[in-house]
């Protein structure tokens, strides 16, 4: 991956993480949403966003829902605040990489000798 696209990624990133915190109101989105990792495609139309929600599976698949839903509207704000030629298009996927590290971390503990 080239420094350009990494750089593109990191940008997204912190960019979705800011529209999530201050912007977006919808209600399927006021769950704990990290965006953990951005993936975009060497010709910049497609850009994979991965979040990890701290939630139930329920309350889960109603951010995603928001999220798909609010996907068009983050677009047009990153299209404002990145002076990019393409704004790549934007999917959405659940991140379980933080759930699995605090459970193996709660395995180790309780695994631990004494």
């Amino acid at each position: 991956m080239s420094i350009r696209i990494e750089k593109i990624n990191e940008l997204i990133q912190q960019e979705i993480s800011d529209l999530l915190l201050r912007q977006i109101n919808d209600p399927r989105l006021q769950a704990f949403i990290t965006v953990t990792q951005v993936e975009t495609s060497a010709d910049l139309k497609n850009a994979k966003v991965y979040v990890s929600i701290l939630e139930q599976a329920e309350a889960r698949k109603e951010a995603l829902r928001g999220l798909e839903s609010a996907k068009g509207y983050i677009r047009r704000e990153l299209a404002t605040r990145l002076n990019l030629r393409f704004m790549p298009h934007l999917t959405f996927h659940f991140d379980s990489s933080i759930e699995r590290g605090a459970r193996l971390l709660e395995i180790m503990e309780r695994e631990k000798p004494t």
